[in-house]
């Protein structure tokens, strides 16, 4: 059982709509390394963890994803929420907005909608917890490189 309180763990105040941006950051909500699926994933494996205390752990890094995924969707709100025509048209947002509108709607960024088939959950303490460490990686990877770090492609 969960209380929820009727505000954002972290505020987000976004006051320009940018298209561009919410085109990428779409994948955070529902992408394949997204909040929702690591919500999800964390939340699911926690039923055949035989550790207690890893249970109560996966529980309450599930529910922090569950918190993310708030936040991620208010901000994905916040850059279309009053984009005029010319504005979508003239950027990567509009292929997801022909579907969707400005609704929040989980999707990777390359346009195909989240169906969980990215997560693993295996009953197995060591494979699910891999398969976290593994999911967790991937968005590290993801960030942008700095100049001190090297492409390692």
């Amino acid at each position: 059982m969960w209380i929820y309180e009727k505000k954002l763990q972290y505020p987000i105040k976004i006051k320009k709509c940018d298209p561009k941006a919410a085109s990428l950051i779409i994948s955070q909500l529902g992408g394949p390394d997204g909040e929702l699926n690591a919500s999800m994933r964390y939340l699911n494996q926690r039923y055949s963890m035989p550790y207690r205390e890893i249970v109560g752990t996966l529980t309450d890094v599930g529910t922090e994803e569950l918190a993310h995924l708030e936040m991620v969707a208010t901000i994905l709100h916040q850059l279309t929420r009053s984009l005029n025509e010319t504005e979508i048209e003239n950027s990567p947002f509009a292929q997801y907005f022909i579907d969707h509108t400005t609704g929040i709607y989980p999707a990777a960024a390359a346009g195909f909608p989240d169906t969980m088939s990215a997560i693993a959950v295996k009953g197995d303490v060591i494979t699910d917890l891999n398969e976290d460490l593994a999911a967790d990686a991937a968005i590290l990877q993801e960030q942008p490189l700095s100049k001190n770090r090297r492409n390692p492609l």
